[in-house]
């Protein structure tokens, strides 16, 4: 159903450009600002952003930029799947709705094989050095560059002070993932929850269980994009992941961070979005070592879930939403969102020891940014983690072995990539 929806937007996006006489720019030109040079109306612009502080950070800055170039902008949130298919729905219309865009880096093989972005290369827009290279990866196509790495989503291991110290650990002490295991048991043993896992979906499940996957040395897809499910490590990894979880429980993002934060619960996957400690927080995070035991191989597990903002290739106000985005990008506007929970992924703003003597979990997030990796980028993903979390599902609630739920979950996944 996905590949003959994208081969269908494909077809009328390009039945779309012959439409407009093959393709030619049909935004306006608000490089110097914008509004209607006649009536001096100020120029009206779409933003679609993923709900939460993710939207909340960029329409914080959107006051200045709105006075400075005489525009108004309309700002829609959406959860993540209606964010995923609005963007790629609108993308059909010869004169789109959106101007600029926050994209999910996962989106983007499937978003740039048919044509849904513009390209920031060919407008003037470059990134530049104090963006944490390992971020900006999934942002070029054959050089060029298409999306900017707003905010800093990855992976870190969420913990509550208290039980840790009870467990006789501290965040400088947590080196592998048996630490991790031996810290969740004793917090059972002492009456409380351990590790806290999202069962509540197959993306949430496979994308918190990435870090752990990535700590035993596997991965979901090898350099030809084939399944890698049926392993060894995939295998040792789900069965530590099995152990670990048997001594917590399952619950939604917010009773996950409310079980850490009062200590109900100890340890938790989690990302910075979620949650924003001070240094007098009950909870904090640290970024996985990335070794599953001691003296183990430390392999980077970070996994990112960075929101990318971007600008739709049918915008039709493409040179002033390219403007907006390079404010949007500033490092200085970027810092100035720390305190209402902005991750940006600068030097310049998680390094800067002002932001560090009130947030010094930014430090890990840094640490965490630098040696992040991004979830597979192919157009299937979206089916991908449907049938790996389907299995996972069954493998956690007993309906299959690890060796079966394994076994049908690459041979469904095999099937999916052969087309």
């Amino acid at each position: 159903m996905k590949k003959l929806f994208a081969l269908l937007l494909a077809l009328v996006m390009s039945l779309s450009l012959v439409a407009c006489g093959g393709g030619g720019d049909t935004s306006t030109d608000a490089s110097e600002g914008g509004g209607d040079a006649a009536s001096g109306s100020p120029t009206k612009m779409t933003l679609v952003l993923r709900s939460g502080v993710y939207a909340d950070v960029i329409k914080e800055c959107l006051p200045a930029f709105e006075a400075e170039n005489n525009v108004t902008c309309e700002v829609q949130e959406l959860s993540e799947a209606d964010l995923y298919s609005n963007i790629a729905l609108d993308a059909i219309n010869a004169q789109g709705t959106y101007d600029l865009c926050m994209v999910d880096g996962s989106w983007m093989a499937e978003y740039t094989a048919n044509g849904v972005l513009a390209n920031l290369s060919e407008l003037g827009y470059e990134l530049d050095d104090d963006i944490i290279e390992a971020t900006t990866s999934i942002c070029y196509v054959d050089g060029d560059v298409y999306l900017a790495p707003y905010y800093g989503n990855v992976t870190v291991l969420m913990f509550n002070k208290a039980n840790v110290e009870a467990a006789g650990y501290s965040a400088d002490t947590i080196a592998s993932l048996d630490d991790v295991l031996k810290i969740c048991q004793q917090a059972k043993a002492d009456g409380k929850k351990g590790f806290i896992y999202r069962g509540d979906g197959q993306n949430n499940l496979v994308v918190d269980f990435l870090p752990i996957l990535l700590s035993f040395g596997g991965w979901v897809i090898d350099e030809n994009n084939q399944p890698t499910v049926n392993t060894d490590e995939f295998k040792a990894a789900m069965n530590y992941y099995l152990e670990l979880i048997a001594t917590g429980d399952a619950e939604v993002k917010d009773d996950l961070i409310a079980s850490i934060d009062t200590g109900a619960g100890t340890m938790g996957i989690g990302w910075p979005g979620w949650y924003t400690p001070t240094a007098n927080s009950t909870g904090d995070y640290i970024a996985l070592s990335g070794a599953a035991s001691e003296g183990a191989e430390a392999y980077n597990s970070n996994v990112y879930g960075i929101w990318t903002i971007g600008v739709p290739a049918n915008s039709q106000n493409k040179e002033l939403a390219v403007k907006l985005l390079s404010y949007l990008m500033d490092p200085e506007v970027q810092k100035s969102t720390v305190p209402s929970g902005g991750v940006p992924c600068r030097y310049s703003s998680l390094q800067d020891e002002e932001v560090l003597a009130t947030y010094p979990q930014y430090e890990v997030v840094c640490q965490a940014l630098e040696s992040g990796v991004y979830r597979p980028v192919i157009a299937e993903w979206t089916q991908f983690y449907t049938i790996l979390g389907t299995e996972m599902d069954n493998i956690i609630n007993g309906m299959k072995t690890v060796d079966q739920g394994l076994a049908d979950a690459q041979a469904n996944l095999e099937e999916l990539m052969a087309g």
